[in-house]
């Protein structure tokens, strides 16, 4: 009997193989298709969100505010009290505001009158002002600056054509670029606003007698008062945190971003430029706060009972609009066609003929920071989808305790600037002991850099579309007995799938004309495009600098070109490219 139990109980060798058995790939995969295997995958979820976003946004910035307090003589305030006390911080404070709050004013005016032309009056071409409105999407920031000195500086156009001795460099320089800048995504915002409307309301006003301005003061301003706070708080950030235009036409007025980059690269004074970076921060950080808080994530809606609003003929007011907007678009038309113009003369301003030799590239690293910047952009737009898309999906379909957390987590990096988030790259990961120093130098952090500078907005994009796909389908899906991996399979990312392409577009072209996030991860191995043109035109190169220029524009128009044609091709006209 003994003998026979003996012959019963297993072998260590069976033991062992069932162990292994257990622990394989294709059991674990069958175990995690079961139903408490698919609820801890379902909870790991959340986590494989948040851990990169841990990784590559809260622990950079850990490491720049603890550099930040790093003083000779050990922790503490005395980095902050000698830089804050001085009457150059506060001159470059004022200087920053000056230019944002000037700046912000004047867009706001120009874009919703631009807006209000497209979308509330008849005038002709329409379209073609839409598209005039967005050229310098498809450009690096710092382009308008360039075009502004092409056409206004000691050396410009109009200086040498009609003897003038006009000088654009300074205060009123940066405002004027950094409103070319910005226009297009005030521009975007109320145009979006300004196309909801419900045509009842226009109809009472006018029968109660209400005329056209009252009207707009009652009706219109008021419907699109979230979309004014929206553009007022992109446009205020964008500004602030902006260096590229101040760099080229600046002159010696600097701001805070200038600063920044010039502790940084010019002094090597990490510990100052960390300190200047968290002070930049700190007015981003409250604009998103304060605008969130404004708006509370609201929009005005439209009842399922709105009826389209008519545009009825009106002479008069056509040729007003008309008259306004054909000079914002010129001017937009002006400064970025003299870029290209440039890039294609002999010797900018001496001699004017027509010449192809700066499309040699024959400059350092020649044309190598432009399939770096490509790269980059394909890299970017890749894993951008993947983290945007993914993190919209757990934060609409997983619901768990983390998602308010999450949540938070995923917007965080707008309130984040771009210098500020690269400068925390620098000190994170460029030290032996870091666990991604690996990465460092090398294009791949460059394009995750450019990743969570901007997933915020690829986030939200994607999370709108999440809201937009009814919760029938998860439950018809889990009811005929799908996985949740099934139904985001079979279902979600069908549906999904052309937002997904404009979110790796709007990636793609981030990674393109950004200069901020970038301008302290680069090496001479690792040169983009963008910063190219930024050194460049620091060292008087105008032609290169220019070509540089319409290169990326080319690029950027031709990826643009093709993700239209591809989501065409499968009958989705409606969505977006341009975000």
């Amino acid at each position: 009997m003994a003998l026979s139990r003996q012959e019963d109980e297993p072998s260590p060798r069976l033991l062992f193989r069932r162990m292994l058995t257990m622990i394989s790939p294709a059991v674990f995969v069958r175990k995690m298709k079961g139903a408490d295997g698919e609820a801890l995958l379902r909870g790991l979820m959340p986590l494989l969100v948040a851990l990169p976003l841990v990784l590559f946004v809260l622990y950079p910035m850990v490491h720049i505010l603890g550099r930040s307090f790093q003083t000779p003589e050990g922790a503490g305030f005395g980095n902050y009290i000698s830089v804050m006390g001085t009457s150059r911080f506060l001159g470059l404070v004022y200087n920053s505001f000056a230019v944002t709050l000037m700046t912000t004013g004047i867009t706001l005016i120009l874009a919703y009158v631009y807006a209000y032309a497209i979308q509330r009056t008849r005038i002709p071409f329409k379209n073609a002002f839409r598209l005039f409105a967005l050229i310098p999407v498809f450009a690096p920031s710092l382009v308008q600056a360039q075009g502004l000195v092409l056409l206004l500086g000691r050396n410009g156009l109009i200086n040498r054509t009609f003897g003038t001795d006009f000088s654009i460099y300074g205060y009123w320089g940066i405002v004027i670029a950094s409103v070319l800048y910005v226009f297009p995504y005030a521009f975007l915002i109320f145009s979006a606003s300004l196309a909801m409307a419900d045509n009842r309301l226009y109809e009472s006003s006018r029968i109660l007698g209400a005329g056209s301005v009252r009207t707009f003061l009652k009706v219109t301003l008021p419907s699109t008062r979230f979309a004014v706070m929206a553009s007022g708080f992109v446009v205020f950030t964008l500004v602030m945190t902006d260096f590229g235009n101040p760099m080229v036409i600046g002159g010696d007025y600097s701001v805070l971003a200038t600063e920044v980059y010039n502790q940084v690269i010019g002094q090597a004074n990490f510990e100052m430029g960390a300190v200047i970076g968290m002070v930049l921060l700190l007015p981003v950080a409250l604009a998103v706060a304060l605008e969130k808080w404004l708006t509370g994530g609201r929009n005005m809606e439209i009842s399922d009972r709105a009826q389209p609003l008519r545009i009825q003929p009106h002479l008069p007011r056509d040729l007003a609009f008309g008259s306004l907007v054909l000079p914002m678009a010129s001017v937009i038309i002006a400064v970025v066609g003299v870029v290209i113009f440039a890039s294609f003369t002999h010797l900018w301003p001496y001699r004017m003929e027509f010449s192809l030799r700066h499309y040699n590239f024959d400059v350092q690293n020649g044309i190598a920071p432009l399939w770096n910047s490509i790269y980059i952009g394909l890299m970017a737009a890749g894993i951008g989808v993947i983290a945007a898309g993914l993190g919209a999906w757990v934060t609409e379909r997983c619901r768990t305790f983390m998602d308010g957390p999450l949540y938070f987590l995923c917007i965080a990096p707008a309130a984040i600037p771009g210098m500020v988030l690269g400068l925390g790259y620098v000190l994170a990961f460029n030290h032996p002991s870091s666990p991604l120093a690996m990465l460092y130098g090398s294009l791949l952090l460059l394009a995750v850099c450019n990743v969570y500078h901007y997933h915020a907005q690829g986030f939200l994009i994607a999370s709108t579309s999440m809201k937009q796909i009814a919760g029938t389908y998860d439950e018809a899906s889990a009811a005929l007995g799908g996985s949740f991996i099934r139904t985001l399979r079979k279902i979600t990312l069908p549906l999904m799938w052309p937002t997904l392409v404009g979110v790796a577009v709007f990636f793609f072209m981030r990674s393109m004309v950004t200069l901020s996030a970038v301008i302290f991860l680069i090496t001479p191995s690792t040169q983009v495009a963008a910063v190219s043109v930024l050194m460049l035109e620091d060292r008087g190169a105008v032609n290169q600098a220019a070509a540089f220029s319409v290169c990326i524009m080319a690029v950027v128009v031709g990826v643009l070109l093709v993700a239209r044609l591809l989501l065409n091709a499968f009958g989705y006209r409606h969505i977006s490219l341009i975000r």
